[in-house]
């Protein structure tokens, strides 16, 4: 008889998220802990970057950042802070993206969980 994987409670994926944010492994989060029909909400008020639905489209979403960024001088993530099956996590960086001047950013990550995936990710700043 085949052995059930063992799906990760909402606790555990917010520690292994916290441990790859430290580490700035976002590829890893997203092949790791996300869902393949996860969604990636961006503000209405966002510049640049579009809410977009499948991990292939939020791996591209994440290239097409990285590709704005002229100097990353330093990042953080908060501890996360689970409520039932969403993670907050505040977050910041210290980014020159191309064309601009050096800026300081700081947000809130919030992360949905179901059936031990990530399926939603919304960002507020």
């Amino acid at each position: 008889m085949p052995t059930l994987e063992a799906v990760m409670t909402t606790q555990e994926i917010a520690n292994r998220l916290s441990e790859l944010l430290k580490e700035n492994k976002w590829t890893q989060i997203q092949e790791e802990l996300f869902s393949e029909n996860a969604k990636s909400i961006e503000p209405a008020h966002s510049q640049g970057m579009q809410s977009v639905e499948g991990l292939e489209n939020i791996k591209k979403k994440g290239e097409a950042f990285d590709e704005m960024v002229e100097e990353m001088h330093g990042g953080w993530a908060s501890e996360p802070i689970v409520g039932g099956n969403f993670i907050a996590v505040s977050m910041g960086m210290d980014v020159t993206f191309k064309g601009m001047e050096r800026t300081k950013m700081e947000e809130i990550a919030l992360y949905e969980v179901k059936d031990g995936k990530i399926v939603r990710e919304e960002f507020f700043y």
